[in-house]
């Protein structure tokens, strides 16, 4: 018994063969442009943009959770980003580098703390200006800062609390 398949294969001519290569082949092309078409959208859209300004430095004993792209903001507004962070060899604190954007002036007695979006949220660098008239330029160090709490050391203390107690016992009535 002779299968029908090859008679069928017979009639396919070269030409046919060549136009539906040619329309896979040009609806692949579409896709894919489409695709990086979405992706440069995408990264248009968001801040991962490389940040133009000037860079300061602040040392901290505990950078949990803060990354490399994490936000600086003054007052909730987004000002800089977070772009490197490394160990001091003799001090043995986490180095982090920020830049900031040039129209925003820092004084040199701005205060620097780790800010915590949330329970899920990641942290991100909180700047409080200070009111000090000479500001800082790039290269500049930031000395005043405060550590992040972590979220263990924070229930920690509040089972601390809780084992202990009440303070003072309310008289029964």
């Amino acid at each position: 018994m002779k299968s029908n398949v090859k008679g069928k294969d017979r009639e396919i001519g070269p030409q046919a063969l060549f136009s539906r290569k040619s329309a896979e082949a040009f609806v692949g092309f579409v896709v894919l442009s489409i695709i990086g078409i979405s992706v440069y959208f995408a990264f248009l859209s968001t801040d991962l943009k490389p940040e133009g300004g000037y860079k300061v430095t602040a040392q901290f004993t505990a950078v949990d959770g803060l990354v490399v792209g994490s936000d600086v903001r003054i007052g909730g507004v987004k000002v800089g980003a977070v772009t490197d962070q490394k160990v001091d060899p003799q001090t043995f604190k986490a180095v982090v580098t920020m830049t900031i954007r040039s129209d925003v002036r820092l004084a040199s007695d701005t205060r620097v703390r780790i800010g915590n979006d949330g329970l899920l949220g990641g942290n991100y660098i909180k700047l409080e200006p200070g009111g000090g008239k000479k500001s800082v330029g790039d290269g500049a160090e930031l000395r005043k800062t405060k550590d992040v709490i972590s979220l263990g050391e924070l229930l920690e203390r509040v089972l601390a609390l809780v084992r202990e107690g009440p303070a003072t016992q309310s008289p029964e009535l």
